[in-house]
C-alpha cells in the first residue's frame, strides 16, 4: 500500500489588500500518495497557481497543515524551506527557466550548484539520454525546439531525485504534438516511481494523470480517476 507523501488538511490562503481580501484557497483536504500521478484542473481563478504555490513550498498557507514526507512543513522557516525545496522538489514551468546560451549539460546539472550528489556529471548525462536528448548535450538551449528545450527542464526537475516533480502547464508554450510527447514522457517517468503532480487547464493533458482534482473559486469541487 502507498504511503501519502502529501497531506494537506484545512489549508487556507488568505492575499490582504487595501480594497479586501482575497480567499485563494479554502479548507482545502488533499492527499496525494507516494507514486502517484495527479492532475490539478481549474479555471483562472480557481486558486491553482496558489496550490502549485503552496505544494512547492513557494508560498506558505495562512492556516492549516502540510505534511510533506512526514514532516510538517507548514511550521518551516524559509531557510528550512528552501532546503527542502531543493532536495524533495523538482519543478518544471510553463516558460523552461533555462540559461538560454549555456549547454543542455550545464543547464542540467543546475541542481547540484546548491546541493551535492555523487557524479553529477554521469547523472545528468544519463537523465539527457533518458528524456531522448543523448546527442544534444553539448549543444545551447536556444538552439533547441520548444519541445526539446521542455525536455531538458524535466532532465534538470530530475536531477536531484525529488521525491516530487511539480509541473506547471508545463506544455502552455507547445503545440498539440509536442504536448502530447510530453506528457507520454511524465507517464514513463511516473512508471519509474516519481510523484508527479500537473497544474493544467486543458483536459485532454490532465488525461494522462491517474486521478483529477478540480478546483473552484478555492474549494475542491470534484475528483475523478483516470483509468
Amino acid at each position: 500500500m502507498f504511503k501519502n507523501i502529501i497531506e494537506l488538511k484545512n489549508i487556507n490562503k488568505v492575499y490582504k489588500a487595501v480594497g479586501g481580501d482575497t480567499k485563494a484557497l479554502k479548507n482545502v483536504d488533499l492527499n496525494i500518495k507516494e507514486g502517484e500521478f495527479l492532475a490539478i484542473m481549474g479555471p483562472s481563478g480557481s486558486g491553482k497557481s496558489t496550490m502549485m504555490n503552496i505544494l512547492g513550498l513557494l508560498d506558505t498557507p495562512t492556516s492549516g497543515t502540510y505534511i510533506l514526507n512526514n514532516r510538517d512543513v507548514s511550521k518551516f522557516n524559509e531557510k528550512e524551506l528552501a532546503k527542502v525545496r531543493n532536495k524533495e522538489i523538482g519543478f518544471v514551468f510553463q516558460q523552461f527557466n533555462l540559461l538560454p546560451r549555456t549547454t543542455v549539460l550545464d543547464n542540467v546539472l543546475l541542481p547540484t550548484v546548491y546541493g551535492d550528489i555523487p557524479d553529477p556529471k554521469g547523472k545528468a548525462e544519463s537523465l539527457i539520454e533518458m528524456v531522448g536528448l543523448k546527442k544534444w548535450g553539448s549543444h545551447k538551449s536556444n538552439e533547441l525546439s520548444g519541445g526539446q528545450v521542455q525536455r531538458v527542464a524535466i532532465a534538470r526537475a530530475l536531477m536531484m531525485d525529488p521525491s516530487i516533480i511539480l509541473a506547471d502547464e508545463p506544455t502552455g508554450n507547445l503545440d498539440t504534438k509536442r504536448s502530447i510527447n510530453i506528457m507520454k514522457l511524465f507517464q514513463e517517468i511516473n512508471k519509474k516511481g516519481s510523484t508527479i503532480v500537473l497544474i493544467t487547464h486543458e483536459t485532454y493533458l490532465a488525461k494522462y494523470a491517474s486521478r483529477i482534482i478540480h478546483l473552484r473559486d478555492g474549494n475542491i469541487i470534484k475528483e475523478e480517476m483516470n483509468k
